[in-house]
């Protein structure tokens, strides 16, 4: 059963890819890899490799009772390979985890779970068409971030003599995994790059879940989420419907920032081997991937059901009796008298209005300078809303057109529908788009 903080803060894909299990099958994965790699560098016989491989199997390990031994051991990886070779037996255990160290396993085993994570993150992403740069920020950690550990007891390799680098590159190429540079045990900027990169992913979904609980405020009420049985219910209050994907996806991002500079703060570590600093990745990295996929996973359903209400939005524009649209009544003004000087009337005309009570509309047409360059019907259209939306279908159009390219060189594009492009840029202005 899932724990509870997975069922709040977490998404059960994710949960499973940073499960004990996956960790256990990553370094599985590592030993029959690092086999097969050095039975081809001709360093072990291929019948020691091919027994190896064929016992790395998650299934046949006890994941609880390895973190158990763990607890005393230090890392799971040291009681995992003496399972593995008991498991293995005969001339072939003694073959296994050859010229490894513990944390070759484990940072290979998390690179694995990484690129899983990332790729379920990244889709995810792509369900949040406003987040797509965040999508191609992950994809691009994925391919170019990425490595591959094997360096040995103190990263020099010289347990493998002269074909270290070569089995380096066979085990690569056995997990899809790059190649790095050098054993980077103690290097911990990779790690601390794709995690700065999800506190980006979460701190972005913050945003659209904080725009979504504000418009759904009664003061504000432009948005609300789709309404659906047994949510957003209230105990004490019958009419309430609270924003809960919203609220949801801001506790979550929150969560996974904050485990951001545990990461950041484990780069900090001694010489070739870290004191603390690695192992406190252990409990970080999986939480802020957990918590990162909730965040996208609320945000899509706060945005996939979003409800916009553009009579209340055009309500909320004329609380101010067309004072918002002072700018747009200075810029109609500016070519004729210049910005300093129309800034100077339509300020006195905002002042006039709000001390009298008045619309600025009529404020505009009493005063006589402004009578004197724009027609009725000039200052009609300066100070609608709906006439002062710039640049607004272009910039949309813009982010779209990124979206569908991205999404094409994916094989396929999603049809969605874009509320948030509509309500945040132009909510203000008191218009709403459906766009596909």
């Amino acid at each position: 059963m899932a724990e509870p903080i997975d069922l709040l803060f977490g998404t059960p894909k994710m949960s499973t890819t940073f499960s004990p299990e996956a960790q256990v099958r990553g370094m599985l994965a590592f030993e029959a890899a690092l086999a097969r790699a050095e039975a081809r560098a001709g360093i072990i016989p291929r019948e020691a490799a091919d027994a190896i491989a064929a016992t790395c199997r998650v299934e046949l390990f006890d994941a609880a009772a390895l973190y158990r031994e763990a607890a005393l051991a230090g890392t799971p990886a040291i009681p995992l390979v003496r399972r593995l070779s008991a498991r293995v037996g005969g001339d072939a255990q003694k073959f296994v985890h050859w010229g490894a160290t513990s944390q070759d396993a484990l940072d290979t085993a998390l690179m694995l779970q990484m690129r899983d994570g990332l790729d379920l993150l990244v889709d995810g992403l792509y369900g949040v068409c406003a987040a797509w740069r965040q999508a191609q920020a992950l994809r691009e950690r994925r391919e170019r971030t990425l490595a591959v550990q094997l360096g040995g007891a103190a990263g020099t390799l010289a347990s493998l003599g002269d074909e270290g680098p070569r089995v380096v590159e066979l085990l690569a190429a056995e997990l899809g995994l790059p190649v790095p540079d050098l054993p980077w045990h103690t290097e911990r900027d990779r790690v601390a790059e794709i995690a700065g990169t999800l506190g980006v992913v979460a701190g972005a979904m913050a945003k659209v879940a904080g725009d979504v609980a504000h418009l759904a405020q009664t003061e504000v009420g432009e948005a609300s989420e789709g309404a659906a049985p047994g949510k957003g219910g209230s105990s004490a209050l019958p009419q309430k419907h609270n924003p809960v994907d919203a609220t949801s996806a801001i506790a979550s991002a929150r969560l996974a920032i904050g485990e951001v500079p545990v990461i950041l703060s484990a780069m900090a570590q001694e010489h070739e081997r870290a004191v603390g600093g690695w192992q406190a990745e252990w409990a970080a990295i999986p939480d802020l991937f957990r918590f990162t996929a909730r965040a996208v996973e609320r945000v899509q359903g706060a945005v996939g059901g979003l409800e916009v209400d553009p009579a209340r939005m055009r309500a909320n524009l004329d609380l101010t009796g067309g004072l918002i649209m002072a700018e747009s009544l200075a810029m109609a003004l500016a070519p004729h008298l210049g910005r300093p000087e129309a800034q100077r009337i339509v300020k006195t005309l905002c002042d006039r209005a709000t001390r009298s009570g008045v619309h600025l509309h009529q404020a505009a047409l009493e005063e006589v300078q402004v009578r004197a360059i724009l027609s009725p019907e000039e200052i009609d259209r300066a100070l609608d809303p709906g006439a002062y939306l710039g640049s607004t279908d272009a910039f949309i159009d813009r982010a779209l057109a990124s979206y569908r390219e991205v999404q094409s060189s994916r094989g396929g594009v999603r049809t969605f529908l874009f509320p948030m492009g509509c309500v945040s840029p132009t909510a203000s202005m008191g218009r709403t788009t459906s766009r596909r």
